[in-house]
């Protein structure tokens, strides 16, 4: 999904300018006729987002400073690139210290546009990485933290911020790698308890015989080894939350033992005389389906109600990709300042390598592999070649594949036709591809194929996919009906005989 840029002046031609500019660099424009259309927009709770605005000072309703200050009473913050015919110092100070990130002066060259653009998106999101990194080890990061546009995941978000305002149990389920610690921690952080500790526990890393000591504690002497007395993760969490990731792997002694713990508020450290009395929310997190183990006796069923009193079910990535761009730049944008690289973003094409995979490892899988890719970077956009591994791994996976393993995706305007089972053969007897959606690029010498054979499968190809309907067709391919009937004699194929119905009458 690319960038949403909000375009905001009340000169209707200076917006077509901008709005084409914009589309031009890859972005997705809105418009608004001036102010007042700007804040509703941006402040809409139900609206779409914007990665930047760019802002005219001078407009009849609600100029460009007003608008600055509407939106930090409103607390949002999205880059702001301000432009104005009058470009004195003055306004200069005035807007940069009212929270605006650039200013340009009419009329703006695309270059001096794009550069700030692309300037003002990197320093946004580097900000909001480092922002997100210090609320997470405070304690006090917040939904407003986790980065998504998945309308799924926005859902999911709302649930969890229900959760926050009570002290409900809550069981997060999910693939490893959604995202589901951020999720507790969101959950920690927007309710009563944010000010105090957030103690994580993976219950699969501890082994059998330490599980008991580590949650619960020990005393000096309990057993052999046990030389100082340890308080455990429970009293270590008293008064603010407890997740415990993979609770699925519990084994059953500690079950028994965690089970006691949330029914009546009390552990009893290994050793100890007496239980001691704790105050720890839990929150836990499972990539297994409980339910079944249940059923199959491998987890306590009264633990599992104990635990499953507010479920959360968290989307792989693969069901949210919306969410694919825009986590890949902010990683991009903290693994480059982390690095001391100066890369100013992801090329298209390296983006659509990465919308098109299924990241079976989810974020955690795409945070390595930008990570990588800003390590081998060198030039100053990220491109499909620092993703060798998903390159390779997505050719595999699809049908189509060109250069170095890049499968190049021929996107249609829409659903194929259900009539597209028996596409015509080429002029060598050769069949178009199974898939309408791949265009093959390679030959099976591994040969790149020539161009007039690659325009003639795509010729015949869409005279098959819109039926015959020439004017269609040309009007599809962008070329005039005269050359698309020139090209269809060039190859032998009659018009009404190309989609096995009557010539189209013209």
């Amino acid at each position: 999904m690319s960038e949403r840029i909000l375009i905001v002046d009340d000169d209707p031609v200076q917006r077509r300018l901008l709005e084409n500019m914009v589309r031009r660099f890859g972005y997705e424009p809105v418009l608004a006729e001036g102010g007042d259309d700007a804040v509703k927009l941006i402040t809409a709770t139900d609206g779409p987002l914007f990665d930047a605005v760019v802002l005219d000072l001078v407009m009849p309703d609600l100029d460009g400073h007003a608008v600055l200050a509407r939106l930090k009473e409103a607390g949002v913050a999205p880059p702001v690139i301000v432009q104005t015919a009058h470009g004195g110092i003055d306004n200069v100070v005035a807007v940069m210290r009212a929270g605006a990130t650039d200013f340009v002066v009419k009329p703006v060259s695309a270059e001096r546009l794009q550069v700030s653009l692309e300037n003002a998106l990197a320093a946004h999101a580097l900000k909001g990485e480092f922002s997100r990194i210090k609320h997470s080890r405070s304690g006090t990061l917040t939904f407003r933290d986790i980065i998504t546009r998945s309308t799924r995941m926005q859902a999911v978000l709302r649930t969890a911020a229900k959760a926050a305002a009570s002290h409900i149990p809550v069981l997060i389920g999910g693939q490893s790698g959604v995202g589901k610690e951020l999720i507790a921690r969101a959950i920690h952080g927007s309710g009563e308890r944010r000010a105090k500790p957030f103690v994580a526990v993976n219950c699969g890393a501890i082994p059998d015989n330490l599980v008991e000591s580590m949650l619960f504690g020990h005393e000096r002497g309990a057993f052999t080894g046990a030389t100082e007395r340890h308080t455990g993760k429970f009293l270590e969490a008293s008064g603010g939350t407890l997740f415990l990731d993979e609770v699925g792997e519990l084994p059953p002694p500690a079950q028994v033992k965690l089970l006691r713990a949330v029914q009546e508020g009390e552990v009893e450290p290994v050793g100890a005389r007496k239980p001691v009395k704790v105050d720890v929310r839990i929150i836990s997190a499972t990539n297994r389906d409980l339910a079944a183990d249940v059923a199959a006796g491998r987890f306590r069923e009264d633990l599992f109600y104990r635990l499953h009193v507010f479920p959360i079910a968290v989307p792989a990535l693969a069901e949210r990709r919306e969410d694919i761009a825009e986590l890949a730049r902010h990683f991009l944008a903290r693994f480059a300042a982390e690095e001391g690289k100066r890369i100013r973003g992801i090329s298209g094409q390296a983006m659509k390598l990465l919308g098109a995979y299924h990241w079976p490892g989810n974020v955690r899988q795409l945070e390595n592999a930008v990570f990588r890719a800003v390590v081998l970077a060198e030039e100053d956009e990220v491109g499909i070649g620092e993703f060798p591994q998903i390159a390779s791994q997505l050719a595999r996976d699809t049908a189509g594949v060109a250069d170095e393993g890049h499968a190049i995706a021929v996107e249609p305007d829409h659903a194929p036709s259900p009539a597209l089972g028996d596409l015509p053969s080429g002029p060598d007897g050769s069949m178009l591809p199974a898939d309408p959606a791949m265009l093959r690029l390679i030959d099976p010498a591994g040969e790149v194929r020539p161009l007039e054979e690659v325009e003639t499968e795509v010729i015949r190809f869409a005279v098959s996919y819109y039926r015959g309907q020439m004017s269609e067709v040309a009007r599809r391919l962008r070329i005039g009906r005269s050359t698309l009937y020139r090209k269809l004699d060039g190859l032998g194929l009659a018009p009404e005989t190309s989609a096995g119905g009557e010539p189209e009458t013209v």
